[in-house]
């Protein structure tokens, strides 16, 4: 089994990936303070390069590369965020790159991949996908990307942990989004090395539950469907390396309903002037929802992304159609 990093990668992917992106704000929002009855504050990665912090993970697995490899090129698969991130990243590093996303993703994250400089491909649905990109991988000797089980990922995605931990260091409580689980993971080792009493919890949507499931039946699930409007959080699996760290480190994850992400998303445009995408607005969801058992000081929520289709945007907020 490949080893759960350790602080001192977290600590080497902040070093190696710091120069190239943001140091994303944290924001705190009063009105979310009054709601719930302690400090919170936003910590914006819808504010990071490409929209997300996908690209933290995706830069420092890139920048880990051998020659032969870089040569060679990568291929990965995505709904939309991490594509972006992994097109962004090789293009910085000067390689290639070949994106498998499903015929069904988002126009705006397929179109940004492609703009990015990837080859994407837009082919069946986001259970098929992860087949067709290792036949690409091997077909063309790619090295093959996963988009959240891998240690050099979850490492950069820590850098998140990192950051939010130098904000707010007497944190009580950090809500994490969870697709596959490498956000949380990053942040979970981050928090468990530097802020031990703090507290850890992630949020998935109902239709797309895979850790979930996972913690309850004791091992990493695949799920047989996903149907949510978060996209970003529709990994149809929890990753082996990820369960683990969520399983050691994680207090909790909780489920949103798709109506509760739309409230949640209503909500922070309207009180902080801030858009972010379904899966970004998922934490915000859960402490709304009151899903989240609060222990006494500040809580942070991340806002793992920022790609809405524009088109998408009056249903997303529920807002009639002229």
């Amino acid at each position: 089994m490949v080893s759960i990093p350790g602080l001192e990668h977290l600590q080497e992917a902040q070093a190696r990936i710091s120069s190239a992106l943001h140091r994303t704000p944290t924001f705190s929002s009063h009105t979310l303070s009054e709601r719930v009855g302690q400090p919170v504050l936003l910590k914006c990665e819808n504010l990071q390069k490409t929209g997300s912090f996908k690209v933290r993970g995706a830069l420092n697995r890139i920048l880990e590369l051998d020659d032969e490899a870089r040569g060679q090129g990568v291929v990965t698969i995505s709904a939309g965020n991490h594509a972006q991130a992994v097109a962004w990243a090789a293009a910085r590093a000067g390689i290639s790159a070949t994106v498998v996303m499903p015929a069904k993703a988002s126009p705006t994250k397929a179109r940004a991949t492609a703009e990015y400089g990837a080859e994407v491909i837009l082919q069946g649905t986001i259970l098929d996908v992860f087949d067709l990109a290792l036949e690409i991988a091997e077909d063309r000797g790619l090295t093959f990307l996963h988009a959240f089980d891998d240690p050099f990922l979850i490492a950069g995605q820590g850098t998140v942990g990192l950051e939010l931990l130098e904000a707010v260091p007497d944190v009580a409580t950090v809500v994490v989004p969870v697709g596959g689980g490498g956000l949380i993971s990053g942040v979970a080792l981050a928090v468990a090395n530097l802020a031990p009493a703090a507290r850890v919890f992630g949020v998935e949507p109902h239709g797309a539950c895979a850790m979930r499931k996972s913690l309850d039946k004791g091992e990493a699930v695949h799920l047989e469907s996903v149907d949510t409007i978060a996209d970003g959080l529709g990994a149809p699996m929890a990753g082996e390396l990820t369960f683990e760290v969520v399983r050691r480190y994680v207090e909790d994850v909780v489920l949103v309903s798709d109506d509760e992400i739309r409230e949640a998303m209503s909500f922070i445009l309207a009180r902080t002037k801030l858009l972010v995408e379904p899966a970004g607005a998922a934490g915000v969801a859960a402490l709304l929802a009151g899903k989240i058992p609060l222990a006494n000081g500040p809580v942070v929520v991340i806002l793992s992304g920022g790609n809405v289709d524009l088109d998408r945007l009056p249903d997303l907020l529920g807002v009639p159609r002229a």
